[in-house]
């Protein structure tokens, strides 16, 4: 299996009450039951107040590479990242385990 791991930091200025933000919440919390491929799905935000601490996680799971590239080409996963690129940043990791 690969778990995908994403770490998101909002933009200066912007704050999670933002309906640009409330909207892409809703949009990824939303792909656990929209897409086949996601074995595990869960997303949520940081509540570390560290300051090298990211402000949102999503960390999920699917079978195989293919998996993963089907999930990443997936409609709704690319209308949520659509929704993020304009308030956010991101980094990925993927892993097998």
């Amino acid at each position: 299996m690969i778990r995908h791991l994403v770490l998101f930091r909002l933009n200066d200025g912007v704050q999670r009450d933002d309906p640009r933000v409330v909207e892409g919440v809703d949009a990824f919390r939303a792909l656990g039951d929209q897409i086949d491929e996601l074995r595990f799905w869960e997303c949520a935000w940081n509540i570390s107040d560290r300051p090298i601490a990211y402000d949102f996680a999503i960390n999920s799971a699917v079978d195989d590479a293919d998996a993963l590239k089907r999930y990443l080409a997936h409609p709704a996963h690319q209308a949520g990242v659509a929704l993020w690129r304009e308030f956010a940043t991101w980094v990925i990791a993927d892993y097998e385990f």
